[in-house]
Order: structure tokens, then C-alpha cells, then sequence
């Protein structure tokens, strides 16, 4: 540089300190120049020779902003004595003159081409992850696999099938209802990931018995990486308390004067329980707005034409408030149709308005199914009988569906939709599902010991006797525990659960185990932090230096599976049958590979015996999963209550005949009452393999620990090794925390092997999905890192000092977020080469054949280089502008051709329904059509954007 490179007025930058903003010249004086700096009020001296200083032009169509905050587009520049005028437009009609000395000193380079002349430029590696980022962000989003990817649960085909089927849908309503043991808290989370990895929903709410919300908290965190955050009595006082402080003691919540817990959170986690004691929290629940809500054990939620609980009209109000919803639930006809009818009423009131309809169809279920049959079977190649049931079921949507491109899958969603409950209730059952193990229970009666009062060994308080005395003196007397010390040593190396009711009891057993026993063995219960019971969980799980007895209280038996051990002691019997199968559900799952036995020491003469037996003889509860335990326990409760109580032999005998009874004619009314409609929507396994396959394909370790060596390699993370397919990350000493938020200060272990992370959940897996690897891709194409890079290469067909200019478009659509068009129009991003005779050099050297090419070029002297290539660099932006023109126009039809095969057909149903169906609103139909003009404009405004450059230099 020279002093006639700056004139007074004139405005530069400092690539050293980009933090200053834009700088005014104010003074010259011999070989020094003077910037002030009005956004960090500082004013610097430089000398003009090595002055680290870029000179700002901003190019026609670019935006510029004044000191006062306007906003114009530039139109035409003019030179006036060095000092640039530009000629610029804020929409009206006549151009206004701006000079740049008006300029705001705030600036933010988003061009590439800015950045490099600004000389915010960076190095190679930085332009390469950026691609990659970009890359693989639009393979993924073009997956099938997108949204499934890194859950720490097994690929199990209706599972998988019935989270694509139900998460690709807008705001999904549907009633999850397989059969206890087959992951309806899986399937739930599945959908909730990819809802909230696609960006389809990003408020959730789920509201589930208070017992459950330790498990949903535990799971979603755990399997998903969704971290939700439980909303309780003790939130609301803590709000409450922080609401009293002084203003100045209250610093945290003063940009939050909603004062609404719930607005606070996108993913929130209530028990009901909770919601029904506090009428302010239901105010706020309905009033923050939900994208999604979830709710579990929904089947407690009682309704008649008549009548509905408190708790249903609770669930009905915040579901209006949600766009998509699901109910959760085991058993959705066993408390009868009318209760069945109101869950689905709460998904889709539109469809299911009236009871007495729904009654009078289901009476056509079996004449339907039929027709569904031989349409599976025969193709559209129907009798005049077929076609004619048909035209009466579908009206003249038939002749259109008869004729479309795939017309035996668009009539059998059309009857599921119309004429069934498959569009909206998923259920599979065991009986359908292979793969779960044989349980093999083993009674072991023990004389009761005279520690124990006479007056205890009957009611409630004699299913768990030892907490009615001495620990000591029950650790000497109990038989049960010095059998299960001999047991214990018997199964060893076996993993052995052992689960109690009380926290007091099984600490009190893990100490004499560990202590007295010498077998190792840790304890898992309630006064555990998450912290501590994920290491008791992964000390159990260990097959070298592991526990060989993990002892659990009641919490033991939720939220965590253990399939690697098929050994179960039941130390006690609980009372409630569902906690029953929840304890063996522990062990019996999908997945297990041994049959499972189960220990259930009990004591002769006491209450512990008769609920045995009860389990045992009355409802099947070891042997077989045991979906109808609560219901008959409500038929017998008196005769149940009596027998627990002390009552007679022939009382038993009695209870025992009653409950085979009640237990076999509830089988038998959910067997014929199931909609056979629903089993073949639940799952198509060659739909489910395909998916899993492209799933198991993007879940490969190799090409994520790749990306993630070199993002992490420019992010100043450091890479330890760990073991086979294992490292530790640690922020390092260039670490850059502002793009890897996820990463704790002490650091992660990690493992790329999906088959490692579901042995051992201490370490994170790490895929595509993974909160550290896609926030590292968001931060990556949300910042200006690697938007421009200099670089150099020796080829010797080329003379010394030819540039080419290697340009990174995507596709730009600035639209509402709630129009979800990123589902439409993707990424797709345009790589082009080119040379500033607009030669296209694309194919003759590709981006991963470049990069083995070029070499970093020393910061300083690149720094040099830059104002002088400037020219240059501009005209070949203004060739890949050219090049990249063309690409735009296929992605904007194909976008609009997906957008019209999703809501279309839903407008298509919508009028549909309503000719069948006055509850349906025109309001409904117009939000659709809306929705589709919306969407339609957006696209229409798509346009390309640079989002990154590499200038190279030949040597």
C-alpha cells in the first residue's frame, strides 16, 4: 500500500481485529494512517506500508445499512475522489444516494467474496469441512433413513416402520397401541427425534402418570439425546419464589416476563397428576402452544356420550392447543368401545364425531377386510361384486383412485382412512411379532420366620414384612436372603436382576451382598442421582470386572432394559399386576436372546404365597406377558383384597377360578374385538427392512468419525483413543466452544459402533444425528467459517500465478418456518470451478481431487495477495453466477412437484370427509389450501446462494 490507497472518509476493515467493525479514515500524516472506529469507540494509528487493512466496496445487489439503520440494495457505485457513493434502493421509486461515510460501523460479511476482500478469509481445511458439511447435510435430508439415525435401540421392523409412517406425517395424531413388551416408548421417541430433526416440530410436551416421568425423562435422554425438562409443584414455587426477589436479585428471569414455566421450554416433561392439582399450570400448558404433544397410559382416560373425567376434558383442551398428538396405550378397547371411540375422538374429531356411527361401522370391519384381502391378493383385476362394494364405500373417489399411478395401495389408505381406524391406531401384538423368549418361572416356598408378627403376614404390609423390623435382624432371619446368597453364587459368571419394592431394602441387600458375601453386586434405586445410577447401570453391564448382581427397588423396573441378563429374582411380589409385567419386562423384550428365568422366593403362609398363586394359577402373570392383569384385579378387588387379607382356602380356590374366568373372556373380546384392518397397516416388513437398511448404511462408524476427525481437527477439539471403535474428545487448546456447544469440559467418550453403544450406554454414540455432530454442521453453515479460503497448487500445465475460483452455491428459499419447505426443497448444493475466462473446470478437477492439490498459503503473505487479485476474483464470481443459473429452475419444479403429492391428496380427503361428515369445517380445508398457496409463492422465490469460495493461486 501507499498513502494514495486511502482517502479521508474512505472506510476499511481490519483483518486482525474484525471485532472493531468498519473503520472511517480520519487522518493522514506522512507513512501513518489514522482509523477510527465508531463500533468499538477506539480510534488506531497504522503504518500505511504493512497496514493489516481491506478496503470495503460493496458490488450491485448487495445490501448495505446506514448509521440510522435503513437498509438499501445497491443499484450503481460511483468513485467521487476515492470516496464511494453508492446509488441504492429501499423499494420505492426513485434510487437514494448514500455515501459511505454514512455506512453503519456494525458489520457483518456475509458474501464470500466479502470476506475474502475484508480479509476474513480462512484456511484450506476450513473451505473442505464446509463442503462437507454441506454435502452431507443434503444426503441426509434426501434419506429415507433421515430423522432414524444413532437411537440407541435395535432395529426392529414395526418399530421402525410405524415411526416413518407416523413422523414423515404434518402434525401426526395417532394412538400408539402394541402390546406390552413391543416399545410404544420407542416408537414415541422415534417420532419425536425425527419430528424435531427435520424441524417439523419443535415444541413437545408429554404428560404421563407421575410414576412415569422419571422413565420418559431417563429414556428420551438416553436413546434420543432429547433432553426434556420436567415441569413440576416444585418448578412452580421456585418461579414463584425468584417472582418475589427484588428486581435487582432477580436477574436470571427478567427476560421472561411471561412467567410461564412451559413458554420457557421447547421440550417439556409433566406428570397429569400434576396438571390436575394445579390450575394454573393447565392455563399455561394450553397457552405456550405445542407442536407436538405426547401422552402416555392414555387408556386412564375415562369418557361416555354423557360424561367425560376431568382428566380427558384436561387431555381434550391441551390437544387443541397441540398440532400433532399421541396417545399412548396397551390396551385401547379393554375398558369397551365407547372408551376406544373417545381416544380416537381426540385425534381426529373430524373423523370420528359421533358414536353410535362408529359402532355401526365396525360392523362393516369384516366385509372390508375381505375386500382388502382379495385386493392384496388380485390387484385391481376385481368382479363386478368388489367393484361395486367399492364405488359404495369410496363414492366417485374410486374412479380416481382406481386409475392412479399405484391404485391397490390408494384404495386400501383410503378404507383405512374412511371405513377404519388404521390411519390413525397402530398395534401389533405378540402374537404377530417373533422374537420374544420363553419365561420359565421357579416357585421357591421358605418357612416365614418368627421375626415377623403374626399380625403382619397378612394385607398389604405382608408382601414386604422386612420393613416392619430391624434391618440387622431381618439381614440374620430372612430365608430369603441367605438363599439368595447361595443362588447367587450357584449362577455365577450369570447376570442376576434382583428387584424389591422398597429403596430401604435393596440397599440394605447390596450391602450384605458386597460386604458379608463377598459377591459383587451394586444398587440401583430411587435416592440415586441419574449420574449414579447411569454408573451402577454400566458397572452391571460390564462383562470383565462388572457386578455380577445388579439390586434394584420398584424404580429398578423402569426406564432401563437389561437383555444381556436372563436371570430375574423377584425378592418380593408387588401388587399390581402391571408392575409385575413392568419387572419382567425388564429382562423380557425384543432382543433377548435366552429364555428367562424367573426366581420368586416367597414365604409360606403369608400374603406373599396367595399373590403367588394368584399371579401363578389366576392370570398366567409369569409364564405369559399378561395384558389384562389390572382389569380382572378391579372385577375380583373384593374377593382379591379378602384372599391378600387372610381369608380361607375356599376363598382362594374361589379367587383363582374367577380371575381364569375374567382373564380368558377379556383375551377373547380383544382378540375378536381388534380391527383386522390395523394389523396389516402396523407393519410391512419389506417397507421396515428397506429403512433399516438405509438406516444401518448411514449409521457405518467410518465416513461420521471422518468428518468428525476433521471438524474437530479445525475446532481445536483434541482425539484420544480409546479402545476398538472408542475415543475421547476434550476441548484442546484452540478449542472453539462457540461451535461444538455439546461437548462437556472434562470431555466425551464416544463410539462410532452402534453395536458397542447398546452394550455400553457410558459412552455417547456418535452418528450423523448425534446433538455433537449436527450441531457442529448447523454452527458450521450458520457462521462464516470456512465462506472463503485461499489457497494454492503446482500444476504444470498451468503458468505461475492463474487463478481459479472454486464456488459453493445452495438453494436459498426464505420462507415461515411452519411451511417446512427444507422438505421440498433441500440443500442441493452446485460445486463449480471455473477461471476468469469463465471456463467451467468442474469435472476436470473434482473438490476431493483438488484438495490433495492444494496447500495452505502463509496468512501474511496471502493478506498481499488478495487486494491484488481483487479484479480478478469478481469477474470469475460473475462467471459461476452464469454457470450456476441454469441448476435452479428442475430444483424449484421438483420441489413443487413434492410439495403437491403431500397436500393435495390431504385436501382431496378433507373434501372427501366432508360430504360424509358435517363436522368437518371449510376453515379446514381452506388452512390446506393456504397452506399449499404459501408454499407455492416461497418456492417461487427460491433462489441460488454463494455460500463459499476458494481462490487458487498457481505456482
Amino acid at each position: 500500500m501507499d498513502t494514495s490507497d486511502f482517502v479521508i472518509g474512505q472506510r476499511w476493515v481490519s483483518h486482525s481485529d474484525t471485532g472493531l467493525g468498519l473503520g472511517i479514515v480520519t487522518e493522514l500524516s506522512g507513512r501513518r494512517v489514522t482509523l477510527g472506529f465508531p463500533a468499538a469507540d477506539e480510534e488506531r494509528t497504522y503504518a500505511i506500508d504493512n497496514a493489516p487493512l481491506s478496503r470495503i466496496m460493496y458490488q450491485i445487489g448487495e445490501e448495505i445499512e446506514t448509521f440510522d439503520g435503513e437498509r438499501f440494495v445497491v443499484r450503481a457505485v460511483e468513485d467521487l475522489g476515492g470516496v464511494l457513493m453508492y446509488y441504492a434502493d429501499d423499494g420505492g421509486e426513485e434510487l437514494a444516494r448514500v455515501s459511505e461515510v454514512k455506512l453503519s460501523s456494525a458489520v457483518d460479511f456475509s458474501a464470500p467474496h466479502q470476506r475474502l476482500f475484508a480479509g476474513q478469509f480462512d484456511r484450506n481445511g476450513a473451505f473442505r469441512l464446509r463442503m462437507a458439511t454441506v454435502r452431507h447435510q443434503d444426503r441426509l435430508r434426501a434419506s429415507d433413513a433421515q430423522g432414524l439415525i444413532g437411537a440407541r435401540t435395535q432395529h426392529l421392523p414395526h418399530q421402525i416402520y410405524i415411526a416413518h409412517e407416523v413422523a414423515t406425517r404434518f402434525a401426526p395424531r395417532v394412538l400408539l397401541a402394541d402390546e406390552v413388551g413391543l416399545g410404544k416408548t420407542i416408537e414415541a421417541g422415534l417420532i419425536l427425534h425425527y419430528q424435531l430433526q427435520t424441524q417439523r416440530a419443535r415444541r413437545v410436551l408429554i404428560v404421563v402418570p407421575d410414576s412415569l416421568v422419571h422413565q420418559w425423562l431417563v429414556e428420551m435422554l438416553r436413546r434420543f439425546n432429547l433432553r426434556f425438562s420436567i415441569i413440576d409443584q416444585g418448578r412452580y414455587e421456585a418461579e414463584s419464589a425468584f417472582a418475589d426477589l427484588p428486581d435487582e436479585e432477580d436477574e436470571d428471569f427478567a427476560d421472561d416476563p411471561s412467567a410461564n414455566p412451559f413458554e420457557a421450554e421447547q421440550l417439556a416433561l409433566c406428570s397429569l397428576d400434576f396438571l390436575m392439582s394445579n390450575p394454573q399450570a393447565q392455563e399455561d400448558a394450553r397457552l405456550a402452544g405445542w407442536d407436538l404433544m405426547v401422552v402416555d397410559e392414555a387408556h386412564h382416560l375415562a369418557w361416555s356420550p354423557e360424561a367425560a373425567s376431568p382428566e380427558y376434558q384436561l387431555v381434550e383442551q391441551l390437544s387443541t392447543a397441540s398440532q400433532g398428538l399421541l396417545l399412548l396405550t396397551a390396551t385401547p378397547e379393554q375398558v369397551g368401545v365407547a372408551s376406544h371411540f373417545a381416544r380416537l375422538r381426540l385425534l381426529d374429531p373430524a373423523r370420528f364425531h359421533d358414536l353410535e356411527t362408529f359402532r355401526k361401522e365396525e360392523a362393516r370391519y369384516e366385509s372390508i377386510n375381505n375386500a382388502v384381502t382379495r385386493l392384496r391378493e388380485q390387484g385391481t383385476d376385481l368382479d363386478d361384486s368388489d367393484r361395486k362394494s367399492l364405488k359404495g364405500w369410496l363414492g366417485d373417489d374410486f374412479d380416481r383412485l382406481i386409475s392412479a399411478p399405484d391404485p391397490v395401495q390408494g384404495i386400501i389408505d383410503a378404507l383405512l382412512d374412511r371405513h377404519g381406524t388404521g390411519r390413525v391406531l397402530f398395534r401389533n401384538t405378540r402374537a404377530a411379532i417373533a422374537g420374544f423368549p420363553e419365561r420359565r418361572p421357579a416357585a421357591i416356598p421358605l418357612p416365614c420366620p418368627e421375626i415377623y408378627d403374626p399380625s403382619v403376614r397378612y394385607g398389604m404390609t405382608a408382601l414386604t414384612p422386612e420393613i416392619t423390623v430391624d434391618e440387622e435382624l431381618w439381614l440374620a432371619e430372612d430365608p430369603r436372603v441367605g438363599w439368595l446368597e447361595q443362588t447367587l453364587t450357584q449362577l455365577k459368571p450369570a447376570k442376576v436382576v434382583v428387584i424389591c419394592a422398597h429403596a430401604s431394602t435393596a440397599v440394605a441387600l447390596e450391602h450384605y451382598l458386597q460386604l458379608r458375601a463377598g459377591i459383587r453386586s451394586t444398587a440401583f434405586h430411587e435416592h440415586l442421582s441419574l449420574v449414579e445410577r447411569d454408573r451402577a447401570a454400566a458397572y452391571f453391564s460390564d462383562d470383565q470386572q462388572g457386578a455380577h448382581a445388579l439390586i434394584c427397588s420398584e424404580i429398578g423396573s423402569e426406564g432401563r432394559n437389561f437383555q444381556f441378563a436372563h436371570h430375574l429374582v423377584l425378592f418380593d411380589l408387588p401388587a399390581n399386576p402391571d408392575l409385575l409385567e413392568q419387572r419382567i419386562g425388564r429382562l423380557d423384550r425384543i432382543g433377548q436372546t435366552e429364555a428367562i428365568d424367573i426366581h420368586v422366593p416367597y414365604l409360606e403362609n403369608t400374603a406373599q404365597a396367595v399373590q403367588f398363586r394368584w399371579f401363578d394359577e389366576g392370570l398366567n402373570a409369569f409364564a405369559a406377558s399378561c395384558s389384562v392383569g389390572v382389569a380382572v384385579q378391579e372385577k375380583v378387588s373384593e374377593q382379591w383384597e379378602q384372599a391378600i387379607g387372610g381369608g380361607s382356602s375356599e376363598q382362594l380356590s374361589a379367587l383363582i377360578d374367577d380371575s381364569q374366568t375374567e382373564a380368558d373372556r377379556l383375551r377373547e373380546l380383544l382378540r375378536k374385538g381388534r380391527d383386522a384392518l390395523i394389523e396389516l397397516n402396523s407393519c410391512r416388513p419389506e417397507v421396515a427392512q428397506t429403512l433399516i437398511e438405509a438406516i444401518e448404511a448411514e449409521e457405518s462408524g467410518d465416513p461420521v468419525r471422518q468428518y468428525m476427525l476433521d471438524a474437530c481437527d479445525i475446532l481445536g477439539v483434541d482425539i484420544e483413543d480409546h479402545s476398538e471403535h472408542a475415543d475421547i474428545l476434550r476441548p484442546g487448546e484452540q478449542y472453539q466452544a462457540g461451535h461444538v456447544t455439546e461437548l462437556p469440559e472434562d470431555g466425551l467418550t464416544v463410539t462410532w459402533d452402534r453395536q458397542q453403544a447398546l452394550q455400553r450406554e457410558d459412552m455417547a454414540f456418535m452418528s450423523w444425528e448425534h446433538p455433537l455432530v449436527s450441531g457442529i454442521m448447523e454452527s458450521v453453515t450458520s457462521s462464516g467459517l470456512g465462506k472463503a479460503a485461499l489457497a494454492t497448487m503446482t500444476v504444470k500445465a498451468l503458468p505461475a500465478g492463474t487463478l481459479l475460483l472454486e464456488a459453493l452455491y445452495t438453494v436459498h428459499c426464505p420462507a415461515p418456518e411452519s411451511l417446512q419447505l427444507s422438505r421440498f426443497l433441500p440443500v442441493s448444493p452446485l460445486r463449480l470451478l471455473v477461471d476468469v475466462n469463465g471456463r467451467d473446470l468442474s469435472a476436470t478437477l473434482p473438490h476431493d481431487r483438488l484438495n490433495d492439490m492444494c496447500s495452505n498459503i502463509r496468512r501474511r503473505t496471502a493478506q498481499s495477495i488478495v487486494p491484488q487479485i481483487r479484479p480478478q476474483v469478481e469477474t470469475m464470481v460473475d462467471h459461476a453466477e452464469r454457470l450456476a443459473a441454469p441448476h435452479l429452475e428442475p430444483l424449484r419444479a421438483q420441489a413443487l412437484e413434492g410439495l403437491g403429492q403431500l397436500l393435495k391428496p390431504e385436501i382431496q380427503r378433507l373434501e372427501s370427509l366432508k360430504q360424509v361428515n358435517p363436522a368437518i369445517r371449510e376453515e379446514e380445508i381452506a388452512f390446506f389450501r393456504e397452506q399449499l398457496a404459501a408454499a407455492e409463492a416461497a418456492i417461487g422465490q427460491a433462489s441460488l446462494s454463494l455460500e463459499g469460495i476458494r481462490v487458487i493461486v498457481t505456482a
